[in-house]
């Protein structure tokens, strides 16, 4: 089903949302909450469902919740406490990049990182579950495996938490017998009430998402005045009534309020075991919460921002700052902005919007200060203090204003507060509007500070001018202006970031997205020569992006992309020399033969670089196909002093004589590119030989022996099944053993990731570990160049016991589709770090647990789940996995499938399916036996293999 975004935001950020924001109208709706009565969030919610409704133009509601997702937001909060964002609503308050992360863009929001969880929790959704409610003032953070989503009209979500949290937000409580049941909830308990309960129950924290059922959203709205009968609410808008503290609090085996309605409705409670709680409510917390996001990773090996800054607690973005900061500065969150050297900063300071100038200023501690524009040309100044709430009237002596009484500031600039005494603080106009060239840095000065001199001037025209509230700020800010702004200094921050990419985000942003930033506004990008490693690999792909947005190939910085990733493998595995020895009898023959794999959950994790940064996690089995090994290699000598080189399945031979023959290994097209590159590996080259020789058949005249290499690859070719790969490691093993080299599995295996560098495809290493290691395992390694597998072997029962091996079938599409073209696009999206992809294949290797969970559970309903979302995952990172043939050769089986999966790249090959039972096992054969997709379409038996590669002598 298609997911929609429903926002509520503040009334001038719903104009120019979808411009601004980049965002489909068809996918993000957003509107107002009603203005001038309290509806509640309860009320926000059915309010904002309706008008979604009604915008697109249809009958029955009942049915309209039926037939999307949808993702609802509430962002249209006054924001007193974080007036920064008030006028464009906290969700779209831009989040600082991570230093410890990769795949984040420049001009990131809350929306930006908090949806991809939404969008995760709704796509685990059952049919009747369609409505997902959160908090847009919050951040939601879930490490590992999402849990399962219940079955249930309301499930909400939980962290664990302190009493001094809870008593600021709402409470779950569940029982202590570990049973997991919502027993009932409290809004902002005391610590008296908690203790009361924490005998009895365990308390979660209320996270502010909820799913919804859509008989619990009918029961919502009929909560908040919805008449079915007539399609709206009773006089017109909907009653206030809280999703919390109203309706949650009548949830539960024992509710704290009971509601005949809401009780017949059922509920569970998910634990976010390894989640993460942020809230960004007040001007503290903004920078409380950054700290904790920037603080989550410690190992200076995982932080790429090597820059120390004075104080963790400073914040710098979208601006640009001359400033020189001391260990004197610490919370300071500086934002769209143009701060010269001549201001001068203390501590706790929110500043943003501000334009460009070159005003001496002096912010006193505690000072905050916003430049929102308002119409064409104008912009309010509206200065607060950092605890200011904006609550009380300007008259109270308890309402502050720059962390003071609001009437001193009137009192001490001998301004009337007649007009205003009784106002509310957020509601009353005392923020001036002027023109930038009305703005001095004196008029600044008497505005914000804590004993200003009298200055009839600055009185003057802080009466004359046009004066906002708060509030009227949401309605008259001009959004394309702060917008344009923010963008503007963005592009010219650009050039800097990258100058000191030593120390700066530069190289984990996301390079796609920052690519077309670049081309757009021509920003000029001077070759580094200093560059190496990954950062070289980065650098050449960015620029080719960049070409590409240009309407140029890129291709040439593209190809010293890859180059320069082939050379850190090199470098890394493959510049080690070798002495070959002739180990056999002249009428010996050394027979190498390898199982293939089957992936089921994980590939993709284990490709450079993303492997190389963040580490892999695959499982796969080995397979014998038919009861043989499909890979098999003879190498035997030969007198005369050349190379011979022969395929039994393709008919081909070749004969080689010189060293130039030989590293001819890149050759497109070559049948022989895998032996040739291989024969470098083990010695037969000038590079990779230990010792000198003038010529090839010199060294074979050394060697004692010509070679002769015959080779049988008895599977179709763009299997899926890690063919080429495996043939690699097995020629590589059969000449180690022919040549004395005696390399162990995991040794030809690192052999393997280098010949595929060498001969330019790329590639990972499960494809190799995956055939040449036997049976069923789980195969991890951890990040850096080095990658050395730790391999866990897993238990075969499902794949052998009776009554579930015959359900693992393997069927050839008899669709070909080449693996390299399809691995070069995705390689490029984790040089470019593409949010897109990172998050996809984070995924994938968290994927790759729930797999070998399943496996070692022996739990054949588990494992089918796994080998389903193991293909939705790799259909989400590459669109093209999946085509309409192959939707044509699953449709009419469907019935009779638990799972089913396109092996390694996909777009064709070999398919695994997961049949029901072993009926429907038979079943699925009959029906595609009968009526084949092409001529080449066929079952084959598979068996797994106890050996994995395994090398032999006559």
């Amino acid at each position: 089903m298609y997911t929609k975004y429903l926002l509520t935001l503040p009334q001038v950020a719903i104009n120019d949302f979808h411009s601004l924001e980049n965002r489909a109208k068809s996918s993000w709706f957003c509107t107002v909450d009603p203005q001038g009565v309290k509806v509640g969030s309860g009320g926000g919610t059915a309010n904002l469902l309706l008008e979604a409704f009604q915008n697109e133009k249809l009958d029955d509601f009942s049915a309209w919740l039926c037939s999307d997702k949808k993702i609802v937001i509430h962002a249209g909060g006054e924001s007193r406490r974080l007036p920064a964002y008030a006028h464009t609503g906290k969700i779209l308050a831009p989040i600082p990049i991570l230093r410890w992360g990769r795949g984040s863009a420049l001009n990131q929001n809350l929306l930006d990182i908090q949806s991809p969880l939404l969008e995760e929790i709704i796509a685990q959704t059952n049919s009747k579950q369609n409505t997902l409610v959160a908090s847009g003032d919050v951040l939601v953070r879930n490490r590992g495996k999402l849990p399962a989503i219940p079955d249930a009209d309301v499930v909400c979500y939980g962290i664990w938490g302190t009493p001094e949290k809870a008593s600021n937000h709402g409470v779950f409580f569940t029982p202590t017998n570990g049973s997991g049941e919502f027993s009932f909830m409290l809004q902002k308990p005391d610590n008296s009430q908690i203790a009361a309960n924490t005998l009895s129950h365990h308390y979660l924290l209320d996270v502010g998402i909820w799913v919804l059922s859509n008989r619990a959203i009918e029961v919502l709205m009929k909560k908040c005045g919805w008449d079915a009968q007539t399609a709206n609410f009773e006089g017109g808008i909907p009653k206030n009534y809280d999703l919390y503290s109203d309706f949650g609090l009548s949830l539960g085996a024992n509710p704290t309020v009971f509601d005949e309605e809401i009780s017949t409705l059922s509920v569970a409670l998910v634990t976010l075991e390894n989640g993460e709680f942020y809230h960004f409510g007040r001007n503290s917390e903004l920078i409380e919460s950054n700290v904790r996001l920037q603080n989550l990773v410690v190992n200076q090996k995982e932080i790429w921002h090597k820059k120390v800054k004075p104080h963790p607690s400073i914040f710098i973005q979208n601006s640009i700052s001359q400033l020189t900061l001391s260990d004197a500065n610490k919370n300071l969150w500086i934002e769209n902005s143009y701060i010269p050297s001549t201001w001068l900063l203390a501590e706790n300071h929110i500043v943003t919007g501000v334009p460009q100038n070159n005003w001496n200023l002096s912010l006193p501690s505690g000072v905050c200060l916003d430049f929102v524009p308002v119409g064409d040309q104008k912009y309010a100044i509206r200065p607060y203090g950092f605890n200011d709430d904006f609550k009380g009237a300007v008259g109270d002596a308890k309402t502050a204003w720059l962390d003071s009484a609001a009437r001193e500031w009137f009192d001490k600039r001998n301004v009337s507060i007649d007009d205003l005494a009784d106002v509310d603080i957020q509601k009353a106009a005392i923020f001036p509007i002027l023109d930038i060239e009305s703005i001095d840095e004196g008029f600044l000065t008497w505005l914000i500070s804590k004993n200003p001199e009298v200055n009839e001037e600055y009185k003057r025209k802080y009466l004359n001018a046009e004066r906002l509230s708060a509030t009227q700020i949401c309605f008259e800010a001009n959004l394309s202006r702060l917008y344009a702004q923010r963008s503007h200094f963005l592009v010219q921050a650009i050039p800097a970031i990258y100058r000191n990419y030593r120390n700066s985000i530069f190289y984990q942003l996301d390079l796609s997205n920052l690519a077309q930033t670049i081309a757009s506004n021509s920003i000029e990008l001077p070759l580094n020569g200093e560059l190496n490693g990954m950062q070289q690999v980065s650098d050449y792909m960015l620029r080719a992006r960049i070409e590409q947005f240009k309407n140029s190939s890129g291709e040439a910085f593209s190809d010293k992309a890859f180059y320069a990733l082939h050379q850190c493998v090199l470098q890394t595995h493959g510049y080690n020399v070798e002495k070959p020895l002739l180990s056999v009898k002249d009428d010996q023959i050394v027979w190498g033969r390898s199982p293939l794999r089957l992936d089921i959950g994980g590939g993709w994790s284990d490709t450079p670089p993303y492997c190389f940064i963040n580490g892999g996690a695959v499982v796969n089995m080995a397979v014998e196909l038919n009861g043989q090994p499909p890979i098999q290699v003879f190498v035997k000598p030969s007198v005369e002093k050349k190379i011979i080189i022969s395929s039994i399945d393709l008919g081909e031979k070749e004969i080689v004589s010189t060293y130039e023959e030989l590293e001819r290994y890149d050759q497109v097209g070559s049948p022989f590119s895998i032996p040739k590159a291989a024969l470098c590996l083990v010695g037969f080259h000038p590079k990779f030989s230990k010792l000198n020789f003038q010529s090839l058949e010199e060294q074979l005249n050394d060697f004692g022996a010509g070679i002769e290499i015959s080779i049988l690859a008895a599977v179709p070719k763009g299997s899926g099944l890690g063919t080429s790969s495996i043939l690699a490691a097995t020629i590589l093993g059969t000449l180690s053993n022919f040549c004395g080299l005696d390399w162990d599995k995991i040794k030809i295996c690192s052999k393997t990731l280098v010949l595929e560098q060498l001969l330019t495809t790329g590639g990972g290493w499960q494809d190799q570990l995956g055939g040449v290691l036997h049976g069923v395992k789980l195969i991890e390694t951890e990040p850096g160049f080095e990658q050395l597998p730790v391999v866990k072997w897993l238990p075969t029962d499902l794949f052998e016991m009776p009554e579930t091996k015959g359900t693992f079938l393997l069927y050839y599409t008899g669709i070909t589709r080449t693996a390299k073209n399809i691995l070069s696009e995705i390689v490029q999206g984790m040089f470019l770090n593409s949010a897109k992809h990172l998050r996809t294949l984070d995924k994938i290797k968290n994927h790759a647990s729930v797999v070998f969970d399943a496996v070692m559970r022996g739990n054949h309903e588990a494992l089918s789940q796994t080998v389903a979302t193991s293909w939705e995952l790799n259909k989400t990172l590459d669109s093209g996995t999946s085509t309409p043939e192959i939707e044509r050769i699953v449709e009419p089986i469907r019935n009779d499938l638990k799972a089913f999966k396109l092996l390694g790249a996909g777009g064709g090959g070999f398919m695994l399916m997961v049949a029901k039972d072993l009926a429907a096992a038979g079943r699925i054969k009959s029906a595609l036996e009968a009526n084949p997709i092409n001529k080449k379409a066929r079952f084959v038996d598979i068996e797994i293999s106890k050996t994995g590669f395994k090398v032999t002598r006559s």
